[in-house]
């Protein structure tokens, strides 16, 4: 016999009119992980002013949604095109391990290769293992062709 195909896992781009289920996603990811959080309210008022603009992209995964990508777009002196941020990816804890976040993580390079980004990037803490695996099988690295040495992501808050 046969393998069965494997079930589709729908991915649509998020509406201002999504932005309560968007953000409900976000806040839920953020406190499952102890990360501080404005709150749902304030991250669905946020989604909606940045979702009216060319430079955000918010993905939601399964029907009805299961998990969230968003992504971020700006502008590349190195690239025609802009450069895209994964800056989210999340799917709820209980329908991990179905593909969701393959098909979303898909989808938002698809999406951004379709809006002209000359790359993706993704910014992984190094303590988690099983994030960096599920990137790296998709083909993110963080070694510059040819460097020894990994690739450091630096930030600093601004008040």
């Amino acid at each position: 016999m046969g393998t069965e195909p494997e079930p589709e896992r729908p991915v649509r781009p998020a509406t201002a009119s999504d932005a309560d289920l968007a953000a409900e996603l976000l806040d839920a990811f953020n406190r499952e992980f102890d990360t501080p959080t404005p709150g749902p309210r304030v991250l669905a008022a946020r989604l909606r002013r940045l979702l009216a603009g060319e430079h955000f992209l918010v993905l939601l995964g399964g029907a009805p949604a299961v998990g969230v990508a968003v992504v971020s777009f700006r502008p590349s002196l190195w690239y025609a095109g802009p450069v895209a941020t994964l800056d989210e990816l999340y799917v709820r804890p209980e329908m991990r391990g179905q593909r969701y976040g393959h098909a979303l993580l898909d989808a938002a390079c698809r999406l951004a290769g379709e809006r002209g980004a000359g790359s993706l990037e993704i910014n992984v803490d190094g303590e988690d293992v099983d994030a960096r695996r599920f990137y790296e099988a998709h083909g993110f690295t963080n070694f510059e062709p040819g460097a020894p040495e990994p690739m450091f992501y630096y930030y600093r808050e601004l008040d």
